[in-house]
């Protein structure tokens, strides 16, 4: 167990996920400007009006992407493992609390399994044209590495956040790339018909 310095926000971030975070707040320029002169980690914790979760993800800044006149800094942040938040502390200007690692359990997905979800991930990427890398079928936890890649709800991110069980994670995610395409493929079929005024070519 140690002491972390937290980062409450309204996102979630999914180990090996890389997301743009803004330090708008005073306390918090000085918690990620301690983290890059230190070259530490903080601790990337979701809150709402219900509060703080009790499970985050240490973070660390990849890269400052802009900084203010006034303090602030925009920074490209990637996640790391996950911990529990046990007990909040104080004493600094910003949130901190002791924290203990997550592990997973030992539950490896089918291969099965791991083929389908590589097979929506792929057939997403090609609905929506992107560019993004996809994961090698040998990352660890990967999971996270393909669920980090596209835009997911918070509720589903904390869903996988939360679960240690990378089959239960894989069948999870299965599912909601399955509805991503079919979300996809609706977009799709709505920007063609837009394309063409709405009407079939019969010639």
């Amino acid at each position: 167990m140690i002491e972390a310095g937290l980062f409450p926000v309204g996102i979630v971030l999914l180990p090996t996920g890389q997301l743009p975070l803004d330090s708008f707040e005073e306390r918090y320029q000085e918690l990620i400007g301690e983290c890059l002169e230190l070259e530490q980690e903080f601790g990337l914790v979701y809150a709402d009006d219900d509060g703080l979760r009790d499970v985050g993800t240490r973070a660390r800044v990849v890269e400052v992407l802009t900084r203010f006149e006034d303090g602030r800094l925009n920074i490209l942040i990637e996640g790391g493992p996950r911990f529990r938040l046990t007990e909040l502390t104080d004493g600094r200007s910003f949130n901190t609390g002791l924290v203990t690692p997550i592990e997973d359990d030992d539950d490896r997905p089918d291969e099965s399994g791991i083929d389908e979800a590589l097979r929506l991930f792929g057939l997403l990427r090609e609905l929506t044209e992107s560019e993004v890398e996809v994961p090698d079928r040998d990352t660890p936890q990967l999971s996270y590495a393909l669920a980090g890649k596209v835009e997911l709800a918070v509720e589903d991110k904390l869903g996988l956040l939360t679960e240690t069980s990378e089959r239960s994670r894989m069948e999870m995610l299965q599912d909601l790339l399955a509805n991503a395409v079919l979300t996809a493929q609706r977009v799709r079929r709505a920007s063609e018909r837009a394309s063409s005024n709405g009407r079939v070519d019969l010639g």
